[in-house]
């Protein structure tokens, strides 16, 4: 197993395949890079035998385990991991710095996100305008026809795939506390949903409990719309997921990538 570590460290070859297992150690080290806006550290590994292999193309397998990733700038990923089945690559292309797969690759995944880094995201470019000026029918006949704004969304993990809640709901005779517990899901292998909702009123004013029930039902059904991973994948690489779960204050999921082409800049 070759670990790589960037162009950094390369050293003059002994032979045709040192050359192509250093040259292929850096372009693969700096592509894998690419697919995120910053990045606390990204190994990347490869299995390959014979190694001679190389020279036509052909590897076994590799695999990549990354921490503190940001992508698109704005969802942060606490640990990411991927291995693929064997890839074949157009080795002519690494001479000139590139990675061309001859073929999507598969790969098993993992990834890790934090309860702070799913807070972070509700306030990111992406998702903040989805949950501005709502207009589903059931908020509008609660604000007389006027567009429903959610803001402070906080969610927090619990355990046996629970999480709690909280938000509040601009209407136009001020703002409203919500809150509520569900069960997270997952549907189709690429959407996250929220299942079983149910309204938590024992902090919330009782002159606006039964406003804010309504309006945390609602605000379930608008984040079963909202979580769906094609909108968050990276370049070149379609996540889909097989299982979820909560453990601390951390979000687990499983499943697998296919990797179709490694992006061309950063």
């Amino acid at each position: 197993m070759l670990m790589f570590g960037g162009f950094t460290g390369f050293k003059p070859p002994s032979n045709k395949t040192d050359f192509g297992e250093q040259m292929l150690n850096s372009v693969l080290s700096q592509s894998i890079r690419h697919l995120f806006t910053q990045s606390e550290s990204v190994d990347v590994s490869l299995k390959c035998f014979p190694s001679s292999k190389l020279l036509q193309g052909s590897i076994d397998s590799f695999k990549m385990s990354g921490r503190g990733l940001l992508i698109r700038r704005d969802f942060w990923v606490e640990e990411m991991w991927f291995e693929t089945d064997s890839v074949s690559i157009d080795f002519g292309s690494v001479l000139s710095g590139k990675i061309r797969l001859k073929q999507a690759a598969q790969a098993v995944a993992k990834v890790i996100l934090t309860e702070a880094g799913i807070n972070k995201a509700f306030g990111s470019e992406l998702v903040k305008p989805r949950m501005e000026n709502v207009t589903d029918s059931k908020l509008m006949d609660l604000s007389g026809g006027e567009p429903v704004a959610f803001s402070d969304v906080e969610l927090k993990l619990l355990p046996e795939n629970q999480i709690q809640i909280s938000a509040k709901a601009s209407l136009p005779n001020g703002l409203i506390p919500i809150s509520l517990t569900a069960t997270i899901e997952i549907e189709r292998r690429r959407r996250i949903l929220f299942q079983n909702p149910q309204f938590n009123g024992d902090d919330i004013p009782e002159a606006q409990r039964g406003v804010s029930e309504l309006l945390s039902n609602t605000f379930a059904e608008i984040l079963n719309n909202m979580v769906d991973l094609d909108r968050f994948n990276l370049d070149g690489v379609t996540m889909r997921l097989n299982r979820l779960e909560t453990e601390g204050d951390k979000l687990i999921f499983s499943g697998y990538a296919e990797v179709t082409h490694f992006p061309k800049q950063g």
